[in-house]
């Protein structure tokens, strides 16, 4: 009598656990051994997991890799995981490519990607909204309002990042609203503070950088089975200039724009992200494109910082490790005295004998 073997979600399976799974083939490259003999080294994933699996020669799946997975396919594997010097493995028993009927036994295309928490569909609406409320000058309006809608999908789509920040389907959304809100809020700050200015500060032009500073990620990045990568153009050329060259391409279809509220949107735009070392040509020389800047920048660290107290930590640690975005360790809180004792357990002394 066989003995029964769990369904188990992909990231949730244990060291030397054998489990039936859900898994996408998320690359497949072809090499070969000191022997000259062909081998695959292909990685599955979920959202939260990416495991490596060798198909050698010799290896009863050899030809049906060769010849049939796909790159960007889901299957369904009975698999041994294991963590290894050289990161997550799998060693394969059973494949098979998924099928419809596999959604009763919980498989779902969209889990195997990390998604925004927030409804994407949602977060467009009120990013709409606020545009229309916080933007008076209407050339403006129409503008950042027309950009919006012709680039409506990716919008909702695009992660913010490669890696890091935002990294994940609506991530490009999610941030973007946060940057607008908080946008808003340092604009009615300092515009009821600083009464004087010459020129007075333009809520619009804020509400309106904030929108577009990252607008060229459209171009920029692409989703591949691996995740988001970045496309050619992306990588020769650059958000922040393919946002300004899109900005620019439909400010020459708004006769009603002048040419300095043109240059003030096209310098938060290329300044957004405050100095060279962080790709942007100039800084932000106007007060509109500095609060863009530091909305920008806090959004972007925040998420990195808040990642990591989401994210389980060691039993009793004070601070995370350093291997994160920001390069620092985060202070967790200290360490209670029943902590220390707990590690010591009941029966060890800590003293020297």
């Amino acid at each position: 009598m066989s003995t029964a073997v769990p369904a188990v979600r992909f990231f949730e399976m244990a060291p030397g656990q054998l489990s039936d799974t859900f898994a996408m083939l998320a690359s497949k490259d072809e090499a070969r051994t000191r022997d000259d003999k062909p081998y695959y080294r292909v990685s599955f994933k979920d959202a939260k997991r990416t495991a490596t699996a060798m198909i050698w020669a010799d290896n009863a799946f050899f030809e049906a890799c060769r010849d049939s997975w796909q790159v960007g396919s889901f299957y369904k594997l009975r698999c041994r995981f294991e963590e290894s010097s050289y990161g997550p493995q799998i060693d394969i028993d059973r494949l098979r490519e998924a099928i419809d009927t596999d959604r009763e036994a919980g498989f779902d295309p969209d889990s195997f990607f990390a998604t925004s928490r927030y409804d994407r569909d949602e977060m467009f609406a009120e990013l709409l909204s606020l545009v229309e409320e916080h933007v008076d000058a209407e050339p403006v309006k129409r503008l950042v309002l027309e950009m919006l809608d012709e680039n409506a999908e990716g919008i909702r789509q695009h992660a913010a990042a490669v890696r890091n920040h935002h990294a994940f389907m609506g991530g490009y959304l999610e941030h973007t609203l946060s940057v607008v809100k908080t946008a808003i809020f340092l604009a009615d700050k300092y515009s009821a503070y600083y009464t004087e200015m010459t020129p007075p500060l333009s809520k619009s032009l804020v509400v309106a950088g904030a929108v577009l500073h990252d607008i060229g990620k459209m171009e920029e990045l692409a989703f591949k089975p691996g995740g988001w990568e970045y496309t050619p153009r992306g990588r020769l050329v650059g958000h922040i200039l393919i946002g300004r060259d899109m900005m620019l391409k439909k400010a020459g279809e708004i006769p009603e724009l002048d040419e300095e509220t043109v240059l003030r949107l096209e310098h938060m735009i290329v300044s957004h992200q405050g100095i060279p070392e962080w790709g942007s040509p100039v800084p932000p020389s106007t007060p509109e494109a500095m609060l863009v800047h530091y909305a920008d920048d806090l959004d972007a660290k925040f998420h990195e910082l808040a990642v990591q107290l989401e994210n389980s930590q060691p039993l009793g640690a004070e601070f995370t490790d350093n291997r994160n975005p920001l390069r620092r360790r985060i202070f967790l809180g200290l360490k209670s005295k029943d902590a220390d004792l707990a590690e010591v357990g009941p029966g060890d002394d800590e003293s020297e004998t």
